[in-house]
């Protein structure tokens, strides 16, 4: 690990000047410009080397640097001949920019800014696009976070790219601006951030065009979030988009674009109940990684800490009667128990001891024989393995069986980009990208999309008209996110074996040169011609100041739990991909949480979760009233009249969650969800008074409805 910067002689950083950001979102997805100002202030040439990272699944498609008064854009090129034209224009004393994908992480990329003469400054500007992620409240969240977690290194290749990346330190000596446009075609009802805004400017009646920017003088020294919110959140919308102008007819960048977007709605009374059966396989990280601190602030948690705290937690979650097992990976492999067991109080207790035993000793970071070896195993009748997220998905009903059917005026066809969508969670959304061939036959055209899928056994069909006639101006980030699925698809094929891998790789470039994006075969390569003198002396390599253009968290799970699902089918490993979450599946759907990096819970929290039983209640003692602030000989007497101990230890523990830990209740909801479902079961006479005087008895207000009751 390097401090990251632009570095002296004195190894003392030079820090860039500034950074624009400009945003164009277009309903689930959008564009991201931005430009670095940064100078060379040695006395030397330098060489710079700028490593940043990106969203996972995000594609760079614009690249440029200005020096001086001069000009250079990028274009896209096969990786070795993009590399070596860099070599040659070095060597030839020319000023070249090399923009590719770190071959250690698609998410992580490298600049190499080449010769730049002493006193000289440039100006950097990268474009990417990207899709939106959706929030519990039905929000779209776009992010700048300022730290990048460090990255496990296998053994044997060195430290690389991603070790250079660092956290942005404290003191942040540049400024950032960030503007953001937004239209969509459902209304915008507010834009909401932890950072100063100016205020929201509508451009238009019906709200569906704005504008927002960050207040002046904004430090780069923390996340910038924004949470953008539409009418309408779960109505199915499409945007058709122009094609390049100069592209050719008939191909991917020539023609029209459509972007269909899918949030279906689950009923209320649909997503109280809890699915009994199933199986799950957590997967823990015990490598030498989950050996360091969660963050550089003081007390921070240990990562193999936090881990074993969410693991805990997704425990107490499961419902009685599913099946569960746990493996420990690091260079080698193990599990609690040699096959899945039936979740039980006996069963529980074995693996919560188990897990608080557990430590970063297993070497090195090492996933792939671990998910063989969980998919090699057979299916248990009556107990689906459901492909999820994380464990709050699979404890979730969910959308089956999902189709569309399109329908264009005659002499026009239609071509599905996007890879198929097998289930859809509470929650989560899909994207869905289609070709449109084809001459318009007017402008006023219309064309239509039929989505069916199945809901808890209903069948739900949804039908949605939209106008032929495109949006323009978009910087065709619509058509690059159709084309970066298409091509991410053919990576993914690319790694299985007995395929064409030639083949692929030319079809991979062919479509990345097509749409002007980056891939795991291309970079940009921009050189700009001078002199022609070779560089006198040696250069000096540097690294730039990083700064995250992306959301980690993502990658992190999102304050939620991280997870990698594998299989395999007869035909081998198959991975199926959904827009809005990424996973592997087979047939049965195994779900595999990947603990790693993993939010720190509070103690009290944790010591309430860890008291809880596998059938969902909580014991009268004195271990739960401590984490109330409670004497055991309080609450007993307190006891409405007729009710159970254990029921009214239960409701207080009901009342505590909603009344003192709220904002973490992503973390309790399904703690929270089997006790409420073991106290209805109980037939509770006068359950309104128990809420009342253990309102009372912990200082609360909370209503009998908000607690599920």
């Amino acid at each position: 690990m390097v401090n990251c910067g632009l570095l002296t002689n004195k190894n003392e950083p030079v820090p860039l000047k500034s950074i624009e950001v400009d945003v164009l979102v277009q309903g689930h997805v959008a564009t991201v410009s931005s430009t670095l100002q940064y100078a060379n202030e040695e006395e030397s040439a330098l060489e710079a080397m700028f490593v940043f990272p990106m969203p996972a699944d995000a594609s760079v498609c614009h690249f440029s640097a200005k020096i001086a008064d001069k000009e250079i854009v990028a274009k896209v090129k096969e990786r070795e001949e993009a590399r070596e034209e860099y070599d040659d224009a070095i060597a030839s004393g020319d000023q070249a920019f090399l923009l590719e994908e770190s071959e250690e992480s698609v998410d992580v990329f490298r600049l190499s800014v080449g010769s730049l003469p002493p006193g000289q400054s440039a100006a950097v500007t990268f474009v990417y696009v990207t899709e939106l992620s959706v929030q519990a409240d039905d929000a779209l969240r776009f992010c700048l976070p300022a730290v990048l977690n460090p990255r496990y290194t296998p053994p044997g290749t060195g430290g690389g790219i991603v070790s250079e990346i660092t956290s942005t330190p404290s003191d942040i000596p540049y400024s950032l601006s960030l503007t953001v446009h937004v239209s969509s075609p459902n209304p915008i009802s507010k834009v909401e951030s932890k950072c100063p805004l100016e205020p929201l400017q509508f451009l238009n009646t019906d709200h569906t065009i704005a504008k927002v920017s960050l207040s002046a003088g904004h430090k780069f020294d923390r996340d910038v979030e924004l949470f953008l919110h539409y009418l309408n959140t779960h109505q199915p919308t499409a945007i058709v988009e122009a094609g390049d102008l100069t592209a050719q007819t008939g191909t991917l960048m020539g023609d029209l674009v459509v972007m269909l977007s899918l949030y279906p709605e689950f009923p209320e009374a649909l997503m109280s109940s809890v699915l009994s059966r199933g199986e799950f396989v957590f997967v823990m990280d015990r490598s030498g990684s989950m050996d360091c601190p969660m963050h550089h602030g003081d007390h921070a948690q240990m990562r193999i800490e936090s881990a074993r705290d969410t693991l805990l937690l997704l425990l107490k979650s499961l419902p009685l009667g599913c099946y569960f097992n746990i493996y420990g990976f690091g260079s080698e492999y193990e599990s609690f128990f040699p096959n899945s067991v039936e979740y039980t109080q006996e069963t529980m207790e074995q693996a919560v001891n188990r897990v608080k035993e557990m430590g970063a000793d297993m070497g090195g970071t090492e996933i792939l024989q671990p998910l063989k070896h969980v998919y090699s195993q057979k299916c248990i009748p009556n107990h689906p393995r459901q492909v999820m997220q994380s464990l709050r998905y699979a404890l979730q009903p969910a959308v089956v069986d999902i189709t569309e059917e399109w329908t264009v005026p005659e002499g026009m066809s239609t071509t599905r980009l996007s890879p198929p969508i097998n289930v859809l969670f509470q929650g989560q959304r899909a994207l869905i990208y289609a070709q449109l061939k084809g001459k318009i036959p007017s402008s006023d055209s219309q064309g239509s999309v039929t989505v069916k899928y199945r809901l808890a056994d209903q069948e739900v069909t949804n039908k949605l008209g939209f106008s032929l006639k495109p949006a323009e101006n978009t910087g065709l980030s619509i058509h690059r996110l159709a084309a970066r699925a298409l091509i991410r698809s053919l990576e993914r094929e690319e790694q299985t074996e007995g395929v064409e891998k030639e083949a692929l790789k030319a079809r991979v470039v062919e479509l990345s040169v097509e749409a002007g994006m980056s891939s795991s075969h291309t970079a940009f390569i921009a050189v700009q011609k001078s002199s022609g003198e070779a560089v006198k002396g040696p250069l000096l390599r540097r690294s730039v100041p990083t700064f995250c253009m992306s959301d980690m968290s993502g990658a992190m799970a999102d304050c939620d739990y991280l997870e990698i699902c594998m299989s395999d089918t007869s035909e081998g490993m198959a991975y199926c991909e959904d827009p809005e979450i990424t996973y592997y599946s087979d047939t049965c759907g195994k779900p595999m949480e990947f603990l790693q990096s993993l939010p720190t819970v509070e103690d009290t929290l944790l010591q309430l979760i860890s008291l809880q039983q596998a059938s969902g209640c909580w014991e009268m003692d004195g271990a739960l009233m401590k984490v109330f602030g409670k004497t055991e000989e309080e609450a007993v007497k307190r006891t409405p009249a007729q009710v159970d101990k254990g029921v009214w230890a239960t409701v207080l523990a009901l009342i505590w969650l909603n009344g003192f830990k709220m904002d973490a209740q992503i973390e309790w909801q399904f703690v929270a969800m089997k006790a409420v479902t073991w106290i209805r079961n109980q037939n509770v006479v006068n359950l309104a008074e128990c809420v009342r005087v253990g309102n009372d008895l912990l200082g609360c207000q909370v209503k009998e409805d908000i607690l599920g009751l």
